[in-house]
């Protein structure tokens, strides 16, 4: 299909040859172009022959460049295309939990393998012609991220109410032959696919190795707003100890046999099942960081390192930061580890319970402003308040409840600032030391 040009970057190959916004790109090398992915994959030639229609004429230009070289044309949507929505009915969905009320695009259910390749999101397959694994494949589009959850067949059909599900699972194997790189994870639902099935699950996937990168195992999370959806139950003490157990006994196996453990276990895991998080070395390349894998122990490494490293002394401070249950105690020694160098620092770590979505919610990212606003008004918050950026519309400063940061710190009084996950970043943050580092 052709595609219409938005913009031109200022100084891009595109301008230099006179390619304007409103313009038409019929062809690349003789290829139409139909979405984002065809568009990356044409432009990595060094030679691109690009037919352009520019009102009523059409203009044939010949571009040289440096292969990979990007040309500057911007379109109406980064996709070129419709984003491809989920057709699954899984039993786990947390876009099925959510209250009424809310922010139209938080409803609506991405399974779009060009957003794998952009963005890193996770897809079922369910939705995938085989067309498109070819696809994937010729282009050499990888890594692609895959949420298997379950590799019994039947299981998977039931857990994500799709007959395609089942199925669809030999495209991993094409993937792996097709020496496609591919990230995994496991959502696990306490009595369904943890126990036997999480090791049948692990023991299929490590099969495709060395194309399959990571294995992230990952708790269900179960909002207060499930009325009338499957019954699912929270993991306890016990039973997140038990997936711990499964996890570690395959890692370590597969460590001994690869060099590497394959799979991990997330964060959330061990908050739930009060054991120790496991130190950095454990992660090894940490590839599943974006799903809550070894994200505790990286921030505190990097934070103490940041401490270790600085050899100035800060100004005294007074501040506070809102987190979630989970993460809060772990800030907590993160601060104490800052108090036994420097005994001027006063910061205050106020875990936040989640009210909105229910109190089974421990995490950082999903804690709502009226859920802050509730819990921090009236109290001593020093003269600043840190917030993880995670718990903000990606790039956006606002939360999941549509209250941005100026509410927030209009509503309590105090300058909110958000900061990245990022140990250095944070005590940066923190102290306005961004120098003295050794």
């Amino acid at each position: 299909m052709s595609v219409i040009v938005t913009g031109v970057e200022e100084h891009s190959i595109a301008e230099q040859n006179n390619i304007k916004a409103g313009d038409i790109v019929c062809t690349i090398n003789g290829e139409e172009i139909s979405d984002i992915l065809d568009y990356r994959f044409i432009i990595t030639d060094e030679t691109l022959h690009i037919v352009i229609l520019s009102g009523t004429e059409k203009k044939q230009i010949i571009i040289k460049k440096q292969e990979y070289d990007d040309i500057g044309l911007q379109f109406q949507s980064y996709l070129m295309d419709n984003q491809r929505s989920c057709r699954n009915g899984c039993v786990f969905c947390f876009i099925d939990q959510l209250p009424e009320g809310m922010r139209e695009s938080l409803y609506f259910k991405d399974d779009d393998f060009r957003l794998s390749f952009l963005f890193g999101n996770y897809i079922t397959l369910t939705n995938l012609p085989q067309k498109d694994i070819d696809r994937i494949i010729k282009m050499h589009i990888s890594p692609v991220n895959v949420s298997v959850h379950t590799t019994n067949e039947d299981l998977r059909v039931k857990m994500m109410k799709n007959k395609s599900a089942g199925r669809v699972l030999s495209y991993l194997h094409q993937l792996a032959a097709g020496g496609i790189a591919m990230n995994t994870q496991l959502v696990v639902c306490k009595g369904i696919n943890d126990g036997e099935e999480l090791k049948r699950s692990l023991q299929d996937l490590s099969a495709l190795y060395p194309a399959l990168q990571s294995v992230a195992v990952v708790p269900v999370g179960l909002t207060k707003h499930r009325q009338g959806l499957f019954p699912l139950e929270s993991f306890d003490k016990q039973s997140a100890s038990d997936v711990i157990r499964i996890i570690d006994e395959f890692a370590e196996g597969f460590y001994q046999k690869h060099g590497t453990r394959l799979a991990f276990a997330a964060d959330e895991f061990y908050v739930k099942a009060e054991k120790e998080l496991p130190g950095t070395g454990y992660y090894e390349e940490y590839a599943q960081l974006e799903n809550g894998v070894g994200l505790v122990s990286l921030f505190g490494s990097e934070f103490q390192s940041a401490v270790d490293e600085y050899d100035g002394t800060p100004d005294s401070l007074n501040k506070s930061v809102a987190t979630g249950i989970s993460a809060a105690p772990y800030l907590k020694s993160l601060v104490d580890y800052m108090n036994q160098k420097w005994d001027n620092m006063n910061i205050e770590i106020f875990p936040i319970e989640n009210d909105f979505f229910g109190r089974s919610i421990d995490v950082a990212g999903l804690i709502t402003g009226q859920d802050i606003i509730n819990q921090l008004k009236g109290k001593n918050l020093g003269t600043e308040l840190f917030i993880p950026s995670v718990m903000l519309k990606h790039e956006e400063n606002i939360f999941l409840d549509d209250i941005t940061v100026d509410e927030l710190s209009e509503a309590l009084n105090v300058p909110v600032t958000a900061v990245p996950v990022d140990g250095y970043e944070f005590f940066s943050s923190i102290t306005k030391q961004r120098n003295h580092f050794s």
